[in-house]
């Protein structure tokens, strides 16, 4: 099946459920959330500062990520997901390549991101395509947020 990279806005409808299931996959694994998804504000993830990507096969939305502006140079990978059903199979990290080209294209030179201690496939994904932990990976923080960064070509 072939894959289709759409560029959406928060109010796109195949969005809000991405949200919901990533807010319920943060409560199973934490027990709680940092910050409401779906409620977070739509500007910080629209051009010319922001983007929210969505992967599709058949129709339906099975991956997907955004950025929003970090500082003058950076920007900051947030909301990347993929559907329960469709783990493993590489699409996490074409939704992140296509983040990082978009990025790029906007004149971002750095990335940011970040994710938590109980998503070790999140770690190893950032660490398998050259972001750099800011943290002691032999000794990683329990809790709170894991930063990473990745400079752009």
């Amino acid at each position: 099946m072939s894959f289709e990279i759409r560029h959406v806005r928060m109010s796109d409808p195949h969005v809000r459920p991405l949200l919901e299931d990533l807010e319920r996959e943060y409560t199973t694994r934490y027990g709680f959330l940092y910050e409401s998804l779906v409620s977070y504000p739509a500007e910080r993830f629209a051009p010319p500062d922001g983007a929210f990507l969505l992967l599709f096969e058949g129709g339906h939305a099975v991956a997907g990520g955004a950025f929003q502006r970090y500082s003058e140079n950076t920007a900051e990978i947030k909301r990347m997901w993929t559907h329960r059903d469709h783990r493993r199979r590489g699409l996490a990290g074409r939704v992140l390549a296509e983040l990082e080209k978009e990025a790029a294209g906007r004149g971002y030179t750095r990335l940011h991101l970040d994710t938590g201690p109980r998503q070790p496939e999140a770690t190893g994904l950032y660490l398998a395509n050259g972001y750099k932990p800011l943290f002691d990976l032999a000794d990683p923080p329990s809790s709170g947020p894991l930063p990473f960064e990745k400079e752009l070509a």
